[in-house]
């Protein structure tokens, strides 16, 4: 008796394609929920014990898309059951399905997008490789181009034809790039900047074998540089691709600073290396490792020539630690007796 009620519904759902399409709806829906459960009892306590923060994020952000996927997909299912949806239903329903599911995982990838980029925004600046400004470029195209990509799934899905909108953006982009040429020049100068890693925020460049300061922001249009005198020099990102850079930062923070010393033909030249080295070693600002040293550089017209040849922590010391160096260099000479000369001439007159 049983089989035979069953049997009489299964026959009344075959006769009513409704209530068919709606018990493969509820099927799915029911599938559907056991994702759900799965996602909530085994995966989120699954990525709570690992130490990364990425597969909590991943999964905290695509349990949704993916519960809604699977219900997307039973009304399509039942959607494709004969007899086939009339004109225009047959390809309008389908499509704000597909629509809505795209829409759900856009929004997910969106959230998941912010939250990295909001988290990582304060090491990624701390650390100077970018300026603020160039970071939120970055991060707003990032944006603009996902964005881009799920209008376009989302146009071909209703079949839409891309050829003249394609078309017509050739002919704005053409236009844009002819009216902002120094703009764009600016801009592309600040990516390969960026891309090539010349300088950071923080180094001590010299640009051209003139200006000479600290980076303080890398911007969109140019990069600022603070130079000794407290002077903010603005100097545009096109310039500055074509330039010649000496990065006195690169590759280890360490700066090596050169002391020229002239002493007179009758001194000892060992006690003057020796006094120099002692004067390098005294100085606290004067990293151990390279040692100093000290090299003979030439038989000048009044003095021999030495140079003291010792590293600095940071290039931002350059100025006032040689200023340091130079006035014990002075003070020790003085003390043992080490003359430093000053130019003289001597005339010679002979009577005829």
């Amino acid at each position: 008796m049983l089989i035979d009620q069953i049997g009489n519904y299964i026959e009344i759902l075959q006769s009513s394609v409704w209530l068919e399409r709606l018990m493969v709806i509820v099927a799915y829906g029911f599938l559907a929920k056991i994702c759900d459960l799965f996602v909530t009892r085994v995966l989120t306590r699954l990525t709570a014990k690992t130490k990364m923060l990425a597969d909590d994020r991943m999964v905290e952000s695509f349990h949704s898309p993916v519960i809604w996927t699977v219900f997307a997909i039973g009304i399509l299912h039942a959607l494709t059951l004969p007899p086939s949806l009339s004109p225009p239903w047959h390809t309008v329903l389908p499509s704000m399905v597909k629509t809505m599911v795209i829409g759900a995982w856009g929004l997910a990838v969106f959230r998941l997008f912010n939250r990295i980029a909001d988290q990582n925004m304060v090491e990624v600046i701390s650390r100077g490789k970018i300026g603020h400004d160039l970071y939120n470029l970055f991060y707003n195209l990032s944006r603009v181009v996902l964005l881009v990509a799920i209008l376009l799934w989302v146009l071909a899905i209703w079949q839409v034809n891309l050829t003249p909108m394609f078309a017509s953006a050739g002919i704005v982009g053409i236009a844009i790039a002819l009216a902002a040429k120094d703009t764009l020049a600016n801009f592309f100068g600040g990516i390969s900047i960026f891309a090539d890693r010349i300088y950071k925020v923080g180094d001590y460049i010299i640009v051209d074998n003139s200006d000479r300061g600290e980076v303080v922001d890398i911007g969109i249009r140019s990069t600022r540089i603070k130079t000794r005198d407290d002077v903010l020099i603005t100097i545009p990102n096109s310039i500055l691709a074509g330039a010649k850079i000496i990065n006195e930062s690169a590759p280890q923070p360490r700066f090596r600073i050169r002391v020229p010393v002239g002493v007179s033909y009758d001194s000892d030249l060992d006690l003057v290396e020796k006094t120099m080295l002692e004067v390098a070693a005294a100085n606290p600002g004067v990293v151990k490792d390279p040692a100093p040293r000290v090299r003979m550089r030439a038989f000048a017209d009044s003095a021999i020539n030495f140079q003291l040849l010792c590293w600095l922590e940071d290039p931002s010391l350059k100025g006032r630690e040689t200023h340091n160096i130079l006035k014990a260099i002075f003070k020790a000479f003085r003390e043992k007796e080490i003359t430093i000369p000053y130019p003289q001439r001597q005339i010679h007159i002979t009577d005829h």
